[in-house]
């Protein structure tokens, strides 16, 4: 199956754009999801079964610490089929508090040389109560864990610091209301939201979690951060959720410099949007291992950013990553690439334990 896909499928889905490739495998995934025939057979081909390989964090089981990053599902609507794919875990959305029609296509440029995208989606989703609504109707699988990823609504209704305070509230206290997902993070990186991503801040981050803290939460809450920024800012920026009692921290987001491509010419010649895969792996690992080094075990920490081969998943996990998402390298590599990521991981616990 490995084979097929790189030589068959890929080359053909790669003649498509990828626009509609995401759409097609989104709905092609909701319904394969309602089939327990169908679900079984694509675990048979790519769900792990080898040594057992769990972990719990922050008092939350995974079965495998392979999650799917936020972006690829914001409607929720994988969360069935998922797991025959070596999945311990997804992060649905980001949602924001009111629907978002998105940015103007097109939301994605494959960039093949560097192995990436340049994502300009623009937190596209029908808003919190359908999300809520649609989970809550929706039969879990096991121990598939669900985190949903909570972003600020992209119009000019939440552009300014205390609408866009508003909006994070407002979409926070529903989910617990509610009592849908397993873990929430607080995207405050999204590179492609109207007025910019104004809590990565200090100033302002230290504005709105304090609030968030009011809000009652039994689960774990962790901060999607963004990894443009010098190292003493992002120190900043963790000091305050250290100080807020924020659980962890996802490191992290798109990259926004376009001259970290190899190929800057097949990219668009403005800004618009972030970079995925490759051009994110090294600035993600540096800010892990610098963070890890700082805060020792206060923080959990999941990696995320250029996971292309099981070798790349083993340096988040050897720079301290507790927990490793993914989606760029799944659609490169193909949907073997997760059972090949536990394989490695299982061997690796052979020997010395990953930090």
């Amino acid at each position: 199956m490995d084979t097929l896909y790189r030589y068959i499928l890929k080359p053909i889905l790669f003649t498509i754009h990828p626009d509609t490739t995401h759409e097609m495998f989104a709905v092609m995934g909701e319904w394969a999801g309602s089939f327990f025939l169908l679900r079984s057979f694509f675990g048979l081909l790519y769900n792990y079964r080898g040594k057992d390989i769990s972990k719990t964090v922050d008092g939350i089981n995974y079965r495998t610490p392979i999650l799917l990053s936020a972006g690829f599902d914001p409607g929720g609507k994988l969360v069935r089929i998922m797991p025959s794919f070596a999945f311990g875990g997804e992060e649905v959305g980001s949602i924001t508090a009111n629907p978002c029609k998105g940015n103007p296509r097109p939301h994605y440029w494959r960039l093949v040389r560097d192995r990436s995208f340049v994502v300009h989606k623009g937190l596209r989703n029908r808003g919190v109560g359908p999300l809520i609504a649609r989970l809550k109707r929706t039969k879990r699988i096991n121990d598939f864990v669900i985190g949903i990823s909570i972003g600020r609504t992209n119009d000019t209704s939440a552009s300014d610091v205390e609408s866009g305070i508003a909006d994070y509230l407002e979409s926070f206290k529903k989910l617990n209301e509610a009592n849908v997902g397993d873990y929430y993070t607080i995207n405050i990186s999204c590179p492609n939201a109207y007025g910019g991503e104004t809590f990565t801040d200090p100033a302002l981050l230290a504005e709105l979690l304090p609030k968030l803290k009011q809000i009652k939460c039994e689960k774990p809450v962790y901060i999607k951060m963004p990894i443009n920024l010098p190292w003493e800012q992002f120190s900043e920026l963790l000091e305050i959720a250290d100080k807020n009692n924020i659980q962890g921290v996802i490191i992290g987001n798109l990259n926004k410099n376009y001259d970290d491509l190899k190929y800057r010419e097949d990219a668009p010649k403005e800004f618009s949007g972030g970079l995925s895969g490759t051009p994110c792996f090294a600035l993600s690992n540096e800010l892990i291992r610098k963070t890890r080094e700082k805060y020792g075990k206060r923080f959990t920490i999941i990696g995320s950013g250029g996971i292309m081969s099981p070798e790349d998943a083993m340096e988040k996990f050897a720079a301290g990553a507790d927990l490793v998402q993914l989606i760029t390298g799944m659609i490169y590599e193909g949907p073997v690439l997760m059972k090949k990521i536990c394989q490695r991981y299982a061997e690796s616990l052979s020997g010395p334990t990953p930090k």
